[in-house]
């Protein structure tokens, strides 16, 4: 297990299948898989991708987001950033770049195609997944419904996953329009990381 564990994260660490089309966008950067996992997680985050402040310090959710994620799941940096009990798996591995309005581009659909099913099959299964943002949900769902509805569904999920919104500050006007997240959700992530977390 420990030689196909360093093998697939030497392997995804040099990959650089999206080389050309990241050259292509307006930050013309270069790959930089973010590679965050070990065997056996207690808990898996399946986000979206890493933003260009983790594309510089190669540490996922090392901006406000992830002051908030942690907020949420209510534990700190040191337990968030122990690989052995949280593996940080996104939908696309690399920054996927902006485009030309600085908005960010989603990322590229070969990541997860080649990388994502080898890498689960190499740590095995969690106690527990949180589904962050559309694309992890719409991945592991298989919903056809938007985050909004998705989240508001979380108990039909649990036994895969749960969903949750983006912890980007773009979204506070989200959290604030649907206090129910606060209320009902934010309290069983809690309860359900600190189960998962439990020795």
């Amino acid at each position: 297990m420990a030689r196909a564990l360093s093998r697939i994260k030497a392997d995804l660490s040099a990959c650089r299948i999206c080389e050309t089309r990241f050259a292509e966008t307006a930050t013309a950067h270069a790959p930089r898989p973010i590679v965050w996992f070990n065997t056996a997680p207690r808990i898996l985050i399946a986000g979206q991708a890493p933003g260009m402040r983790v594309h510089q310090s190669g540490v996922p959710f090392d901006d406000p987001s992830g002051d908030r994620l942690r907020d949420w799941m209510g534990i700190d940096r040191a337990t968030f950033y122990n690989q052995d009990r949280i593996a940080i798996v996104p939908m696309g591995f690399c920054f996927p770049g902006y485009n030309a309005t600085a908005a960010d581009l989603p990322p590229p659909a070969i990541c997860a195609k080649t990388w994502r099913t080898k890498v689960l099959d190499t740590i095995g299964q969690p106690r527990l997944m949180l589904l962050v943002g559309g694309l992890a949900q719409k991945h592991h769902l298989r919903v056809k419904t938007g985050v909004t509805q998705t989240v508001a569904d979380w108990r039909a999920h649990i036994s895969t996953g749960l969903p949750l919104p983006h912890p980007s500050w773009r979204n506070t006007g989200w959290i604030n329009k649907n206090p129910w997240f606060t209320a009902e959700v934010l309290p069983e992530l809690k309860r359900r990381v600190k189960e998962a977390l439990n020795d």
